[in-house]
């Protein structure tokens, strides 16, 4: 503990998540789940699927590597082998969570389709926060991605919304941010030549856009 008896903040933990995209314009939608009430980070709301990052993202083999304006992206914040261990841990966290898999298994086990991937956004959770996390969230367009959709322990009322309808779901204010981002590059045509931070100082919520 500190000299003023408080806790120190704890490190946030790299995670990633993966927001699937089907249509575009105003008609698009994207998936979400509601995580259980048992759950100790954020219990109850709808969210991306995701996760934190594992040891074993690192030794998935890519069946594609990210593109170059992606990896570049990635790297302004990131050492190469994170990024894709990152993007690959979003790609794994999607499909145990929703049965959505973005690439193929082989002998080896799970080879992740980075291709497909874009990159969104960041966000660090609160210094207050007793679990925190780094998350990168990656873009995909739903037809990149094979299965069934299924609920699982993780993610409960699997479903596509339309964006708006999403917005009105009980959420994170970073998932709120996130539509909304969403949202802007829709309407900018689909591209993204920034990478928005959303954090904390102070207890209040700040973006920051990286170019």
């Amino acid at each position: 503990m500190t000299a003023i008896g408080r806790r120190p903040p704890a490190r946030p933990r790299d995670a990633a998540s993966l927001v699937l995209l089907r249509g575009q314009g105003e008609g698009a939608e994207v998936l979400m789940g509601r995580r259980a009430r048992q759950h100790r980070f954020l219990p109850d709301v709808y969210v991306f699927p995701g996760g934190r990052l594992d040891p074993a993202d690192r030794r998935l083999v890519p069946l594609r590597a990210l593109a170059p304006a992606v990896a570049a992206r990635l790297a302004r914040h990131c050492l190469p082998a994170r990024a894709t261990a990152l993007a690959a841990a979003a790609v794994r966290e999607t499909f145990e969570e929703t049965g959505l898999i973005l690439g193929e298994f082989d002998a080896g086990g799970l080879r992740p389709d980075l291709g497909a991937l874009d990159y969104l956004a960041r966000a660090i959770t609160p210094s207050a926060s007793p679990i925190r996390f780094h998350a990168r969230f990656f873009l995909a367009a739903a037809e990149a991605a094979g299965g069934n959709l299924r609920d699982s322990n993780e993610l409960i009322d699997l479903r596509w919304f339309a964006i708006g309808a999403a917005l009105r779901l009980p959420l994170a204010d970073v998932t709120e941010f996130l539509l909304h981002e969403l949202e802007r590059r829709l309407a900018n045509g689909g591209a993204g030549a920034e990478t928005p931070l959303w954090s904390y100082r102070g207890g209040v919520a700040r973006v920051r856009r990286d170019r």
